[in-house]
């Protein structure tokens, strides 16, 4: 039936004029009989009570009608035929469910292909998983749209129309797997192994390449090398997945390459970018993973993500290179960033240790050899390291210098540089929020990066390598400071940095380490001073006593300390000493002091170089290097921090055992 434009969206059908007929010869006859006892006009009243009764049926009549067809035209018989069989043969799965209950009442032919002829199911059963709006069933995918609250006014049903796209699913999948992902691969230790023989060093180099072209052949990808020991890499992003499965095994088996007498192992590091809108910024992304790979120690694979960062490898120890022209360098870069700013503001993590303060205290000198405003940021109630304030406070150069954290951010402007010295982790900065306030931000570290930073750094100088941060702040002093320059109390300060992190010389120390020291003596440091930053009073020997009486050796290789009773900020530093003394102990290769202060509980770890403590804290959102790490854990007591430690203990175990096999 047609239906003229403008016409009212509604239709009179037979049984409602059968209504107004009757109701109609009702109400007349009605009318008559009680017009009979007025003896006034007898058509006014029946008039009267018909006009009342025709408009009530014209109201009834268009609320039904708008009521059952509001949203739309009733169909004639034929269209309702036509649209029935439409839905019934419809190639899309169409479903009916009455609202808010999960039972299939009606369903087209298509759906009830999918059920196998079953007529009453759930619709959470009809499909074997859902994602969102995504159903899946067998191989096939479906797309869910909901038509609802179809029905009357006392129940209402749900119509789910189910588009299948499993074709174009099918495609965006391969265009996924086909998209082209970019990564570096670097040599590691080049430089090490350029010291022993060359006919060795060429037997290694060569074996390295095979192995890095023939896992590139399996993926069928392209390496090409583009500097000596230095390639890039093009492959599917389908084969990234499979890598990372295994671990990127590759770098187990480059490991395994052995040269030298001392069988150094040959390893490499390999910054894997998998985002990206083209090819450039793959590369960009690429090159910062890289980065991250060697900043960290390298022998790992950095896989940058949407948002992520994934790491694997990371078990060697990393060896220090013999070279300063990278300290030469860096020093030069941060000369000229440092005279064209505006002042200088020093930060470095909390809880300083000597390190921390060594450093930065050699950062300050460069910036008064420079002529620039300096400061350093620190926290006034720190008592682990106010024998080293009281120690440079008697010299004039040092008046005013030292600023809390409020006072640092009233001396940010858009000309500060901000140094940070002695950890690259935000969380472990002493104030977070000057981090946020200043655009030219400088990193110098030895501990292993743990994720990228929010903004890029002008110069970041991460060797995971050096014994400790003062050691690479002595280097560029060296290199661009007259000897003359540099206090004997600053450069005491700094050799007691070191003496710290290499626990009297005895652990990652090599020849940069020894240079650097005795730089320092020739400037005026004196070693006799220095120890007496190391003395401890008996409260803080007291403290200490408090983790040795309750030892746990775990896995027969593992010391764990927790101390008894009630715990404060001056813990740390007894904490770290226990930590160190417990390697003392036959059979144990790591220690753990457990220290809960307030809310939190802080991890120091040590290990004798066997086992990497720093992989196993970075799982407690920890870090530091492979043989000294820490960690902070916020919200848990300890025995559940003590829980969190084993199971990431055991985690690292469980990997070190399978890459043996």
């Amino acid at each position: 039936m047609a239906v003229k434009k403008g016409s009212p969206n509604f239709q009179f059908n037979f049984a409602d004029i059968l209504f107004v007929v009757i109701s109609a010869v009702a109400f007349i006859i009605a009318g008559a009989v009680s017009s009979s006892f007025i003896k006034f006009n007898k058509v006014i009243p029946t008039l009267l009570i018909c006009s009342i009764y025709v408009a009530i049926a014209l109201t009834y009549a268009f609320y039904r009608k708008g009521k059952v067809y509001k949203s739309g035209v009733k169909p004639s018989s034929e269209v309702s035929v036509v649209l029935t069989e439409s839905v019934i043969n419809s190639a899309s799965p169409v479903i009916v469910c009455p609202e808010g209950v999960d039972k299939v009442v009606w369903m087209n032919k298509a759906a009830a292909e999918i059920t196998g002829g079953k007529k009453l199911v759930k619709l959470s059963e009809m499909f074997s998983s859902s994602d969102g709006a995504i159903y899946t069933m067998g191989n096939r995918v479906f797309v869910k749209a909901v038509h609802s609250s179809y029905g009357s006014d006392d129940k209402h049903y749900n119509v789910y129309t189910m588009t299948d796209v499993t074709e174009r699913e099918a495609t965006e999948k391969m265009l996924r797997d086909k998209e082209t992902v970019v990564a570096y691969v670097v040599v590691d230790n080049l430089e090490e192994l350029l010291n022993y023989e060359q006919e060795d060093y060429r037997i290694a180099s060569a074996e390295t390449d095979r192995l890095l072209r023939q896992w590139a052949n399996e993926a069928g990808g392209i390496l090409k090398e583009y500097q000596q020991e230095k390639y890039i890499f093009l492959f599917e992003k389908q084969h990234l997945e499979s890598f990372s499965k295994k671990g990127f095994e590759i770098l187990d088996k480059i490991r395994n390459i052995r040269i030298g007498e001392n069988s150094i192992p040959l390893t490499v590091s390999i910054g894997v970018s998998a985002v990206g809108a083209d090819l450039f910024e793959k590369e960009k992304n690429a090159r910062s993973a890289i980065d991250t790979a060697l900043q960290r120690g390298g022998d790992q694979a950095v896989v940058k993500g949407d948002g992520t960062l994934d790491i694997y490898g990371g078990k060697t120890k990393m060896a220090q290179k013999r070279t300063k022209v990278k300290a030469r360098a860096i020093a030069n870069e941060l000369v000229s960033h440092i005279t064209s700013a505006e002042n200088v503001i020093v930060m470095f993590h909390k809880f300083g240790d000597f390190d921390a303060i060594g450093s930065a205290v050699g950062v300050a000198r460069l910036a008064m050899f420079c002529g620039v405003p300096v400061n350093i940021v620190t926290n006034p109630n720190d008592n682990g390291i106010s024998k080293c304030y009281e120690w440079v406070s008697s010299l004039s150069d040092y008046e005013g210098v030292f600023v809390d954290s409020a006072s640092a951010l009233d001396l940010v402007n858009s000309g500060t540089l901000l140094i940070i010295c002695d950890v690259c982790n935000k969380m472990q900065f002493e104030s977070p929020a000057l981090y946020d306030s200043c655009n030219n931000v400088v990193i110098i570290d030895h501990h292993r990066k743990t994720a990228d930073f929010e903004k890029e750094p002008v110069i970041t100088y991460i060797e995971p390598a050096a014994s400790a941060a003062s050691e690479l702040v002595c280097e560029m002093l060296e290199q661009v400071l007259p000897s003359e320059c540099l206090l004997p109390k600053e450069a005491d300060l700094m050799l007691a940095g070191i003496l710290l992190d290499t626990n009297q010389f005895t652990k990652n120390t090599g020849t940069r380490t020894f240079s650097a020291a005795l730089y320092l003596r020739s400037v005026g440091a004196d070693v006799g001073d220095v120890q007496e930053f190391f003395k401890t009073d008996l409260e803080e020997f007291q403290r200490e006593l408090r983790f040795h009486s309750h030892v746990e050796i775990y896995k027969k290789v593992c010391a764990i300390a927790t101390a008894i009773g009630e715990c404060d900020i001056k813990d740390k530093i007894p904490a770290a000493k226990a930590a160190n003394r417990l390697l003392t102990v036959e059979g144990v290769k790591a220690s753990f002091a457990i220290v809960p202060i307030g809310d939190e509980v802080h991890i120091s770890a040590r290990s004798s170089g066997t086992i990497n403590v720093q992989l196993i804290l970075e799982q407690l959102k920890g870090g530091g290097h492979f043989d000294a790490a820490g960690a902070r854990i916020d919200g848990v007591k300890v025995l559940e921090a003590e829980k969190m430690l084993k199971a990431a203990i055991d985690k690292y175990l469980d990997e070190a055992a399978k890459n043996k096999k």
